[in-house]
């Protein structure tokens, strides 16, 4: 039998992060353990802990990734060349394709309610909704308040909730996404 090596050595942050990501995806943060993330590993629990202080913070990493990647999607629609208009519905949009396309994350970000990660994760939420409330109202055509800001993203969030599920893709359900920004859009044009 050859010596083990040290866990810190053979074991990174990222295949820890990969793993995590696969069995958040597939089960509830409950049923998730850091023993059968380490099984699934083929390394002791303790190992993991050398990465990370619990699963919360190994929860949040996940899910900070997610939020990072939605943040350049809004970053990438405004810097757009197109016009104001043009680039507000493109955001619309391309909130509804992130949560369709990655349905899994989504529900990881927006809908799990956990006492043990919900203080963690709402900053992150609470960045990006700020990074889209700006957006919102650098690209209306006028002085939009925050009820109607507010109201666009859970007519979003709701348009993706609601094929959650019964779609694979946001193409999918494409032209029915379009017709829900669409009639958004009258209260920003």
């Amino acid at each position: 039998m050859s010596p083990r090596k040290r866990a810190s050595e053979e074991l990174t942050k990222d295949m820890i992060i990969q793993e995590a990501q696969l069995q958040f995806e597939k089960k509830n943060f409950r049923d998730v353990s850091m023993r059968n993330i380490a099984k699934n590993l083929g390394c002791s629990h303790g190992a993991i802990y050398y990465h990370f202080k619990n699963k919360a913070d190994l929860f949040f990493t996940i899910i900070e990734q997610y939020f990072s990647k939605l943040n350049k999607l809004i970053d990438e629609t405004i810097q757009d060349k197109e016009d104001d208009q043009t680039k507000l519905k493109k955001l619309f949009l391309a909130f509804i394709a992130f949560g369709l396309n990655h349905q899994s994350q989504y529900e990881l970000m927006f809908m799990l309610r956990n006492e043990e990660v919900d203080a963690l994760s709402q900053q992150a939420a609470n960045n990006s909704y700020r990074k889209f409330a700006e957006a919102v109202q650098h690209l209306a055509s006028h002085t939009v308040t925050v009820a109607d800001i507010w109201a666009s993203f859970l007519a979003l969030h709701g348009f993706v909730s609601y094929y959650r599920g019964s779609v694979k893709k946001y193409e999918e359900a494409e032209v029915t996404a379009e017709m829900h920004v669409n009639f958004l859009l009258k209260n920003f044009s």
